[in-house]
Order: structure tokens, then sequence, then C-alpha cells
């Protein structure tokens, strides 16, 4: 099985706009054309396509955070695969390479990530990544869990 994540395109974009997760699952993960939308207006935000075998399965984005004394931060906050897809391992090796593609750009301050406490599926999957919660956002009251640079 090959994962890669590549850029959302117009060649693509209308393949990862139709991806669905399962109806469990959708109070847990924004739509993907919101997200899209969203990184439109944002420059520091990367929307990835994800890939099995040439087909687009997934999507997920993260966002970067400069700082002019530090190195830079990441956020992950969207990620999702495909409910036909999904019970493959394709959210754990595109994670995998998610964090590649950060560690390939350098140093880091952090990689963070977020979600609802009561997700213990989320919970255990990122500490398989190595993330390690760190706390509650106080705005939302999000777990936040990190890999520190």
């Amino acid at each position: 099985m090959d994962i890669a994540l590549k850029d959302v395109t117009r060649e693509n974009f209308e393949a990862v706009i139709a991806l669905e997760v399962a109806t469990s699952q959708r109070d847990y993960v924004a739509d993907n054309l919101y997200s899209i939308a969203e990184a439109s207006f944002h420059p520091t935000y990367h929307p990835r396509a994800i890939y099995c075998d040439g087909e687009v399965v997934g999507f997920l984005m993260y966002e970067s955070f400069d700082h002019d004394d530090r190195p830079p931060a990441y956020n992950i906050f969207r990620l999702m695969v495909d409910r036909h897809h999904q019970g493959r391992g394709i959210g754990h090796r595109a994670m995998q390479c998610v964090l590649d593609e950060i560690r390939a750009q350098g140093p880091f301050e952090r990689i963070a990530i977020c979600y609802v406490p009561t997700n213990q599926v989320a919970r255990d999957f990122y500490a398989s990544l190595g993330f390690q919660e760190t706390g509650l956002s106080e705005e939302t009251g999000e777990v936040i869990a990190e890999i520190r640079g």
C-alpha cells in the first residue's frame, strides 16, 4: 500500500470534496470543501490530499507558525479518511507522512493536534504516533497533544 500526500489541485479537487467520513464521525471533522475554502484565506494553511495507490482517499490540513526568534510551530487540525477506506491503516500512514513532511522542513518547536476529550479512538491513535497530551484548550475544551521538536 503506497500512501502519499499531494497538494489539492484543480485535478483532484472534485475527488477531495466528494470524500465522506462515517456517520458516527461527522461531529469530529469539518467538511473538506469548507477546509479548502478556509485555506484560500490563510497562507499558513497547508491542505493535502491523501492518496492510496494513486487514488484520493482522504484529506488533511496543517498550519505553520513562524517565529522570529524560535523554530516554527505546526498544528495539524484536519484529518479524514473516506468511510470506504477506513480500517486499513491509511490514516496512520498519512499522519506519518505529514510528520515526515514537517520534519523535512527543518527544526521545529512543536507539532500539535487537538481532539474531543471523549474521543478515545483519537486519543489512542495520536498517542501511537508519539503525541503527548499537554492540557485542554480554554477556547474549545479540546485536548491538546504535542510532539516537541
